[in-house]
């Protein structure tokens, strides 16, 4: 009978098939190849003349056994060649990484750009892809910056509650990286630092770190939750109208004072050539410049530095002004017809204040208001003027949900330098200036040394004829 299906090959159809041995090592592998299970996992790293692949089942493809995760079997198995040249390439060694299993429920194949149909022999099987998202896209995006979250609708429109507690924004002993531990005042190292430190950053970058720093100070952004709930209101700009706010209104005046301070030793320390302290004044002209409405908006901060360039100390070196103007003539220029003119309208409350062009408010009017102190002027200016500054504070306390937007806003994607931010601080200008002991005295008495230290060096820098 053999001898005649030999003789006659093309009765082969009704009779049993031969056995071929390429036929059944191409079965063998397309077996292997397309079984998930990870049992199998031990056969795939065998190279195709090992022994045991050759004695394997001979069992034909469609009689295989499928499993949950097979939608489709093939219903011819992958070509000798095929696997063969998949060997070669790989020198039929197991990769490191043991091959993804396919999932358990059947999922849609999307086409690729070329077309070819998926194959269940796939060792890693194309994962579907949704049409227009990139792969970073699929990434988890980094955590946004405290300013940059979005406050809840929630808290946003919530009514007063009863407060608990008054609320402090600027801790006294937050860690330098700047300062030791205990640090003399005005050490001539970190003023060194100080000055490479603006002197890296141009004004409108400086302008957005004092900005950041305000907003935190002020209690405009990166209020938590329980600090709300403890001063019964949703923003600082609210809590400084209120009777439970005096602490952080004491805070935002010798904030305010501190600066100003700071602003004016950057130029009476400059001991120097004359066109050393001309080039400190042009600088505080730009940072004034980069901090008025419609540029970042920062009030407070601008507040601060035209009272450096106001102080009696720094307004009376009349040869340092007069090469300001000769070397930085637009600088001067910007300063007597642009900010000294804005900053009187503000002090006395007929500045700009309307969210947008302003991120931060001018609060040192209103603050002083309430603190006490009088109204400087004739009576009946004085009584408008008073008029004026509280209309304004009851304005801004409406508006601090628009403010807290428009400063969000304007530090959107904003990442500040960690030293130049903590050197806009307020902890950190105390200490330089009085030391990590004096910083602890009584604030009048501190804020009046310090204006003789000022004195004395505007004496030495030009003295009185």
């Amino acid at each position: 009978m053999e001898k005649t299906l030999l003789a006659n090959p093309g009765t082969t159809a009704s009779c049993p098939a031969r056995y071929h041995p390429q036929q059944a090592l191409s079965t063998v592998w397309a077996r292997k190849w397309s079984n998930s299970q990870p049992a199998d996992l031990a056969h795939m790293g065998r190279s195709r003349e090992d022994p045991a692949g050759m004695g394997a089942s001979t069992t034909p493809v469609s009689a295989l056994p499928r499993t949950s995760s097979d939608p489709v079997l093939l219903k011819a198995p992958a070509s000798l060649g095929t696997v063969a040249d998949s060997l070669r390439a790989s020198n039929g060694q197991l990769q490191a990484k043991a091959p993804t299993k396919p999932p358990r429920t059947p999922s849609f194949e999307l086409p690729d750009a070329s077309e070819r149909p998926p194959t269940y022999c796939e060792l890693v099987p194309r994962v579907p892809s949704v049409q227009g998202t990139s792969p970073s896209q699929s990434c988890p995006e980094p955590e946004a910056p405290w300013w940059e979250a979005e406050e809840d609708e929630e808290e946003e429109n919530r009514c007063f509650t009863r407060p608990q507690a008054e609320i402090s924004f600027c801790p006294r002993d937050a860690p330098s990286c700047l300062l030791g531990p205990q640090n003399r005042p005005l050490e001539p190292q970190v003023l060194h630092t100080l000055r490479g430190l603006f002197l890296e950053h141009h004004p409108g970058s400086t302008a957005l770190h004092l900005l950041l720093v305000d907003c935190q100070a002020t209690g405009l952004l990166g209020v938590t939750r329980d600090q709300r709930g403890n001063m019964g209101v949703s923003s600082g700009l609210e809590l400084l109208t209120l009777p439970h706010g005096h602490r952080l209104r004491l805070e935002l005046l010798e904030r305010h004072e501190t600066l100003a301070l700071a602003g004016a030793l950057a130029v009476l320390g400059c001991s120097g050539p004359l066109e050393e302290r001309a080039a400190a004044l042009r600088g505080l002209v730009e940072l004034a410049l980069a901090l008025r409405p419609g540029a970042a908006g920062d009030l407070p901060g601008l507040a601060a530095v035209m009272g450096a360039l106001l102080m009696p100390q720094v307004s009376r070196l009349e040869h340092t002004w007069r090469q300001l103007r000769r070397s930085h003539t637009e600088a001067a220029l910007a300063f007597e017809q642009e900010l000294k003119p804005l900053m009187r309208a503000l002090d006395e409350g007929a500045g700009p204040c309307d969210p947008g062009e302003v991120a931060l408010p001018h609060v040192a009017p209103m603050v002083r208001l309430l603190e006490g102190e009088e109204v400087a002027g004739p009576l009946d200016e004085s009584c408008e003027r008073l008029l004026r500054t509280l209309h304004g504070a009851r304005h801004m306390a409406r508006d601090a949900p628009k403010f807290r937007k428009v400063a969000a806003q304007r530090l959107r994607g904003f990442r500040p330098n960690p030293e130049l931010r903590e050197a806009l601080t307020t902890g950190f200008v105390r200490r330089l200036l009085w030391g990590s002991r004096g910083a602890g005295a009584p604030r009048a008495e501190r804020f009046e040394k310090f204006q003789r230290v000022l004195g004395v060096l505007s004496q030495r820098l030009e003295p009185d004829r």
